[in-house]
């Protein structure tokens, strides 16, 4: 029998009572290992809060009172607070993140000795890992999801801590193929690296019937509905979807995710004459997505970069075709025509792709075929079996 391991992973990125849609994709994946019953896990998540007073801005303010220490749908959740420069300290996080954490996980590492350290990103969090796997003597594990390596693993400052990372750790793992190419690239081993897909939560991203989820958004059920879930941020490119809008005359865009490029998405959509067109939702609540999903006929993200992105197989598992850039996850996962297609990162691009799937739109049940392989049994599952082997190096 497989003994029980004991791991301490560390993730920036967690959802709290203030940021409940922050990195859910970790939880989801956390509750299924220890829905498993064969793992003691320790979940850390570092907070970062900015030096007075800035602490005291609308961004970061709410965060002070996140609990220092809760227990989340079974995962034991961790807060140690680190300092944050807000804009100019990418290059010190994975430091500030060592130092805030290292005290807690050697007083629980003397209490019940841990098997491993697991990173659940690249930046900072996977910098940080290397450092207390070190000072613990422990093996460490750090995943590669997308935008880990793609921006911090190039960016200046903040290059040379990921391809260390990478080079000391003694396991990786990366969500697709084209990451771990990606990784390669920057000269860790391909050899080290594990592919780990994503999983996927069958209970609640089912789909919805379509006018029933049409009528509960209060939106009409003549027209073409497209569909994009994300944060809005530049790397996500929702101005590509208004943009592609504004050449497919009967369509309307819902847009689901809150940030800093609302109000110049909201100006570029009256700018084009879409204000009508373009539904501003906000943070829609995670499980609240299937209806929002199961709504459209497609599901566009014109994203800059990603791994292999949660949203394209909660759409394609809500039976809607994707739309989406030609990276590596993407051409990995949609390799039928009726889980959709990819298209360069433009509005013309993106609206020729889009009109092909409405004039020729594909059976739901052939769509649904797209998610079969994902659950988050099966990610716990691989993720623990990689973890065991990790430890019993």
């Amino acid at each position: 029998m497989t003994r029980r391991l004991r791991v301490l992973s560390l993730s920036t990125l967690y959802p709290n009572d203030h940021t409940p849609n922050f990195g859910v994709f970790v939880e989801r994946q956390m509750q299924a290992v220890m829905r498993r019953g064969d793992v003691d896990l320790v979940m850390v998540n570092p907070i970062g809060l900015p030096p007075f007073p800035l602490s005291l801005h609308p961004r970061y303010a709410p965060l002070r009172a996140v609990a220092a220490r809760e227990e989340r749908g079974g995962v034991s959740v961790l807060r140690p607070r680190f300092r944050l420069l807000p804009g100019i300290g990418g290059r010190f996080n994975a430091a500030a993140v060592a130092r805030a954490t290292l005290p807690l996980a050697r007083r629980l590492h003397a209490e019940a000795p841990f098997d491993l350290v697991d990173a659940q990103f690249f930046h900072p969090d996977g910098a940080a890992a290397v450092q207390i796997g070190a000072a613990l003597g422990l093996p460490v594990s750090i995943k590669a999801r997308g935008a880990d390596i793609h921006h911090w693993g190039k960016a200046p400052g903040t290059a040379a801590q990921v391809l260390d990372a990478g080079l000391r750790a003694q396991g990786l793992l990366a969500v697709a193929g084209g990451i771990a190419d990606d990784m390669a690239a920057l000269g860790i081993p391909r050899s080290k690296i594990t592919i780990h897909r994503t999983g996927l939560d069958r209970a609640v991203f089912r789909p919805h019937d379509k006018a029933e989820a049409r009528g509960a958004l209060g939106l009409p059920q003549d027209r073409p509905l497209l569909a994009c879930v994300g944060a809005l941020i530049p790397r996500k490119g929702q101005v590509f979807a208004i943009e592609a809008l504004a050449e497919l005359p009967q369509a309307e865009l819902l847009l689901a995710g809150s940030g800093a490029d609302e109000a110049m998405l909201s100006a570029r959509a009256a700018a084009l004459g879409l204000t009508d067109r373009v539904h501003f939702l906000g943070a829609v609540p995670h499980g609240e997505l299937p209806r929002v999903l199961s709504a459209a006929d497609v599901f566009v993200l014109p994203t800059a970069s990603e791994g292999l992105a949660n949203a394209w197989v909660e759409a394609l598992a809500c039976g809607t075709p994707v739309v989406t850039t030609p990276i590596p996850g993407a051409l990995e996962l949609l390799t039928d025509p009726a889980w959709g297609r990819t298209a360069e990162r433009s509005g013309p691009a993106f609206a020729k792709a889009i009109r092909e799937i409405l004039a020729n739109p594909p059976a739901r049940a052939d769509v649904l075929r797209g998610a079969e392989m994902f659950s988050w049994e099966a990610n716990a599952a691989a993720l623990v079996a990689y973890w065991q082997g990790l430890a019993r190096r």
